[in-house]
């Protein structure tokens, strides 16, 4: 009891000179505010793209690729495509066809609209049972290509970011003239997808495998029956996932290159800002030898004069933390971006905001644990006799 009463009655007295110590306070508060907001800001990258990434995700959608692989990079080969159109679970389409989508992912060169730099993306040669297979997928302009013909048709974020994918466009690939036939929007996905007839791409680029099959089931339920007929079947070496465990499997590069940069950039401004808290601190306890002296000497403990200037330190952060996080969620949620080529918006989320008040806190924490060590270990003597 005598702790806490002592420790409360010094936090009174440090909270009441706030106002006489502006400049010092302000600098901690600016700092936690830039570090927190540019934390929280990028952070917000990462979280954007994997909400954009999950949100067509189906329960009911799997997806095949070879043994050993990683996702988009199998050797599916044509027997064993003929197998799975005859798996059990499958959903067939009104004809009674399996809605079943084989692809042969290849890149191909863009330039961007604004700064007319080359980046490279993904074209996907899929069956025409990708609209059946992508429900959400909606044309907004021309028509879906036809098989066995040099079409393509794009994604509208393609037609905004890129040139050379409006209607009508002719494309030069491998050799040859492909025509954009149609544009489309994919529900939540905001990335540039272009898609082709997967026999004409095979054709063009001399490949007799796909790399990956998209295979809508009957129901959620019947997905660990078609895992377990493929698995029995001895001519398939093929790995069965959900949708989103390709997906996230597919993004993991570019979702852990964004968290690293994000962290890194943000450690660096969160060093920045601890080393102003200290600086700041220092400069309090400094200002307030005597007064510290004198509660040392009415029998004022060193444990209860440290826990004060680290709480005041941490309820100085606070403040910055809310601002940081404030600020993030006013300028940077819902903004688009495209690094690497890929486009999505970023997403500020309250769990975001609760991590950056975390970092401040912690900022603030080790920004007071040196001055506040110091302001103990200050002998009553040599205090009392500091002018």
């Amino acid at each position: 009891m005598k702790f806490i009463r002592q420790f409360f009655a010094i936090l009174r007295v440090n909270l009441s000179g706030v106002t006489q110590r502006t400049g010092s306070v302000l600098t901690i508060i600016i700092g936690v505010t830039c570090a927190v907001g540019v934390l929280v800001s990028m952070l917000a990258m990462g979280t954007g793209a994997r909400q954009q990434e999950m949100g067509n995700v189906r329960a009911d959608r799997v997806v095949l690729s070879t043994t050993g692989t990683r996702f988009g990079q199998g050797n599916v080969s044509r027997d064993e495509a003929a197998v799975i159109l005859g798996l059990p679970g499958v959903r067939k389409d009104t004809n009674g066809e399996p809605i079943v989508v084989f692809e042969s992912m290849v890149f191909i060169e863009g330039r961007r609209r604004m700064m007319g730099n080359r980046i490279y993306f993904p074209l996907a040669g899929v069956t025409p049972t990708v609209t059946q297979y992508r429900p959400e997928i909606h044309f907004t302009g021309g028509r879906m290509f036809q098989r066995g013909l040099h079409e393509l048709i794009a994604s509208n974020p393609c037609a905004r970011q890129f040139t050379g994918f409006e209607i009508g466009a002719r494309r030069p690939i491998h050799g040859s003239d492909w025509t954009v036939v149609g544009q489309f929007d994919q529900g939540q996905a905001q990335q540039c997808v272009v898609y082709a007839d997967v026999d004409s791409i095979m054709s063009a680029f001399s490949r007799n495998t796909y790399t990956s099959v998209s295979v809508m089931l009957q129901s959620p339920a019947q997905y660990a029956a078609f895992r377990d007929a493929v698995m029995a079947n001895p001519t398939l070496h093929l790995d069965v996932q959900h949708e989103s465990e390709a997906v996230e499997e597919g993004f993991k590069q570019l979702n852990a290159i964004l968290n690293f940069v994000s962290l890194f950039v943000g450690t660096i401004m969160a060093i920045g800002a601890t080393l102003g808290a200290v600086n700041s601190l220092y400069a309090i306890v400094d200002s307030r030898r005597r007064e510290l002296a004198t509660l040392r000497a009415l029998g004022f403990g060193s444990g209860a004069i440290v826990a004060s200037i680290l709480c005041e330190s941490i309820l100085l952060a606070f403040p910055g933390a809310l601002l940081g996080s404030g600020l993030a969620w006013a300028f940077f949620n819902g903004l688009s971006a495209s690094p690497f080529g890929y486009s999505f918006q970023l997403a500020v989320t309250p769990s975001l905001a609760a991590l950056g008040i975390v970092w401040a806190l912690g900022m603030g924490l080790l920004g007071g644990l040196l001055p506040a060590l110091r302001a103990a270990r200050v002998p009553v003597t040599t205090a009392l006799r500091a002018t």
